[in-house]
């Protein structure tokens, strides 16, 4: 019999408690005035079919955000298991996040990493405060994707592969 443990209904108790959630993670990227700009989430939900939506959270401490959120066309790359060093470089608070990564544009704005698992490039349509997030959905308006590569996983606060078998 396994174990259960209680945590607190709080912040640490919610990451705990989702450490136990794989997820996958997906670069949000746009060029703004010939510089690209983005950043790295693990909250990401295909919303609707009809209309094509799909959301995803932002911190509501984010810097990068602002310059994204005035992008026209926003792309989003659903990253692959080779993709580390990328994610952790989006993710960072300082430097240059697109050191040693290949970029592609696409419609207005949105840029994309090349090598992803997917792209899918969209308008931003809405976003709703949820406490110290935003949720943004996006309208899909392109999408494209390579079937021979696995995608990169967040689980347990570290990044992981898919072990099939």
């Amino acid at each position: 019999m396994h174990e259960l443990l209680d945590f607190p209904a709080d912040g640490n108790g919610l990451r705990r408690a989702f450490a136990n959630f794989p997820s996958g993670v997906v670069a949000v990227c746009a060029e703004i005035d010939g510089t690209p700009h983005g950043l790295a989430v693990s909250t990401f939900v295909p919303v609707s079919l009809d209309p094509p939506l799909v959301s995803f959270c932002i911190q509501n401490s984010s810097s990068t955000w602002p310059e994204l959120a005035a992008a026209g066309h926003l792309g989003l790359s659903l990253l692959g298991t080779d993709q580390q060093a990328a994610a952790k470089a989006l993710g960072a608070r300082n430097g240059d996040r697109f050191r040693e990564t290949a970029l592609h544009r696409g419609t207005g704005e949105a840029v994309f990493i090349d090598g992803a698992t997917a792209w899918i490039e969209g308008v931003p349509e809405t976003h709703v405060p949820a406490g110290d997030h935003l949720v943004v959905l996006l309208r899909v308006n392109r999408i494209a994707a390579r079937e021979d590569l696995d995608p990169l996983v967040f689980h347990a606060s570290k990044f992981r592969t898919l072990h099939t078998g």
